[in-house]
């Protein structure tokens, strides 16, 4: 067997597990898990110790040590819950789950709640630590209640500076040393303050949390975040707007079922009008931003966004200059038209990582849409949308109301080839 054993959130190891490291043949941690092991424990003088740096030499010295007939204990040393974005994964997926003994400590994700003494069942837990950090940013946009496992670069300074200038109200809770009792700190700080920091290594977890909406009284079913909406392309009815200035329902489906928003993803939706779009891409769990030109459409996404309780950053500019301060998104919806429309697709093209869907009404809008999404290397398409719905006439009878017809253009960004096909696979 393979004993994997949390340690370093404040639970005191077992004494099985005691005995266990006291007994092991080979030991795998990080440094302060094997200093900590050597100090509680008294490993023995002459057993081989690997420091946990690249993941896959320490499986090879494993595996080597699992080969051996008289290979006796091997002991992986890791922090809190080995299972919960830890190094379980990678050892079941190597050695196979029967192979494991696994022991965990709290999780600090539960630590860091239980600090604040907030329940962390509808939180959204997301690992920054090796990989990218802006899932965890549009993560942290889009949900009032978030925990982030940070990584080098991908700290409270760097989640931060991200968020900092969204305009949404987020605080983040910093837990560092957890379970270390001369030197555990749990702080509250604004994401500004928290960019404006140098934080000591190692850390732990950032808690992001929107302080108005970060206890839900009521009680959860599932844990994490809220299932996805149980209704999409709302009535035009369920949003404020203005005249006819907003994306129709029949349109808004086929929309976003192109765009795919969930969450991790930022959505980008330009000349938002009524905000209808970025609204919708929300309430699946992406993170949204809504760019409009108007003061009073910005108040109507505002209000829009409140009464679905969800929350989506909003910009007044007009496109394409008020898209060059935002972050990279990775879908685009663009509605309405205008002169500067091609210009506008081309740099939501530019910047978007897997698609942009327009929406236009005028025919000769269509061509030059088309040329900018095949111009930025995207497979096009689109469909004409023109919807008749059932309307009451007098004598209790039904008739047929038809809609103005739509364009709807989308492009989709290529795939990257896969650089480690696998075998047998086409090269």
């Amino acid at each position: 067997m393979i004993t994997v054993i949390g340690t370093g959130t404040g639970t005191p190891l077992s004494g099985d597990s005691l005995r266990a490291v006291a007994e092991a043949t080979l030991v795998v941690g990080g440094r302060r898990h094997l200093k900590e092991a050597a100090a509680v424990a008294g490993l023995p003088g002459g057993i081989p110790r690997v420091e946990l740096g690249p993941l896959a030499p320490a499986l090879d010295v494993i595996a080597r040590h699992h080969a051996r007939e008289d290979a006796g204990r091997a002991v992986v040393l890791a922090s809190g819950d080995p299972g919960l974005f830890g190094i379980v994964r990678a050892l079941a997926g190597r050695f196979g789950a029967g192979a494991l003994d696994v022991r965990p400590a709290a999780p600090s994700v539960a630590v860091a709640f239980a600090r604040i003494g907030l329940p962390w069942d509808d939180a959204v837990v997301v690992s920054a630590h090796g990989r990218d950090l802006r899932t965890a940013v549009n993560v942290c946009r889009a949900h009032p209640k978030a925990a982030v496992l940070t990584g080098p670069g991908a700290g409270p300074a760097e989640l931060g500076a991200a968020l900092a200038g969204t305009g949404l109200p987020r605080t983040l809770v910093v837990a560092s040393a957890l379970g270390d009792p001369d030197g555990e700190r749990v702080e509250r700080l604004s994401p500004a303050e928290a960019a404006s920091r140098d934080w000591p290594e190692p850390l732990t977890v950032v808690l992001c949390l929107d302080e108005a909406r970060a206890h839900a009284p009521v009680p959860r079913t599932l844990a994490g975040r809220t299932p996805g909406p149980a209704r999409w392309a709302l009535a035009e009815e369920e949003f404020a707007y203005r005249d006819s200035m907003i994306t129709k329902f029949e349109v808004r489906a086929l929309a976003l079922a192109r765009l795919g928003p969930r969450t991790g993803d930022l959505v980008w939706d330009v000349g938002a009008g009524s905000g209808s779009v970025a609204v919708e891409c929300a309430r699946f769990g992406a993170a949204a931003i809504a760019v409009e030109k108007s003061p009073d459409g910005i108040e109507r996404v505002r209000a829009n966004a409140l009464a679905h309780g969800v929350d989506v950053q909003t910009v007044h500019g007009s496109a394409p200059a008020a898209l060059s301060r935002l972050p990279d998104p990775d879908g685009v919806f663009v509605g309405g038209g205008g002169r500067d429309l091609s210009a506008v697709v081309t740099e939501c093209a530019r910047r978007a990582r897997r698609t942009v869907v327009v929406s236009v009404a005028a025919l000769d809008r269509v061509p030059a849409v088309r040329e900018a999404l095949a111009d930025a290397g995207f497979a096009t398409g689109g469909v004409l949308l023109h919807s008749s719905r059932l309307a009451p006439l007098p004598g209790d009878v039904t008739r047929l109301a038809g809609t103005n017809p739509v364009f709807l253009l989308w492009g989709d960004r290529p795939a990257a080839p896969d650089p480690d096909p696998p075998r047998g696979a086409t090269q």
